[in-house]
């Protein structure tokens, strides 16, 4: 018998790569069933500033063939209450490198009273889609 019934994580997941692969792993450990939400692109854009580099059908699509992924859905806020009114998931996880963040502080207050407990998962050292596309920015042409 798992931690949770139901676990959520959200992320624009752009340029898949193996921080967000053991971050799915770990959460899943934990639930029965995970869904995962795929940030739209519109909503990359807002709070990003950015156009991610794999469109938001792709980001669905590869996430979606995940074993440990249970759902995918598209999503258009960060508000993790909006998410859990659509979702009634018991626990969300995120990475540890944003515990202590106003934001996912926040985040902890808006879901006890729902029941839903925020999880802080053990993040992936060295890795995330914008130190991968920096390195590709920086790339020296033969």
């Amino acid at each position: 018998m798992k931690k949770y019934k139901i676990g959520y994580t959200q992320g624009t997941f752009d340029m898949f790569h193996i921080g967000h692969l053991n971050l799915l792993h770990q959460a899943k450990e934990l639930c029965e069933e995970l869904i995962v939400g795929v940030n739209s692109d519109r909503l990359v854009g807002e709070y990003k500033h950015k156009i991610p580099v794999v469109n938001e059908q792709d980001r669905v699509a590869i996430v979606r063939e995940l074993r440990c992924v249970n759902r995918v859905v598209l999503c258009d806020t960060l508000k993790k209450a909006d998410a859990w009114e659509r979702l009634h998931f018991d626990a969300i996880f995120i990475g540890n490198d944003w515990k202590g963040n106003e934001r996912w502080k926040q985040t902890e207050i808006a879901l006890k009273p729902l029941g839903a407990e925020v999880v802080y998962l053990r993040h992936t050292d060295g890795v995330s889609s914008s130190l991968l596309r920096e390195k590709e920015d920086n790339k020296i042409e033969d």
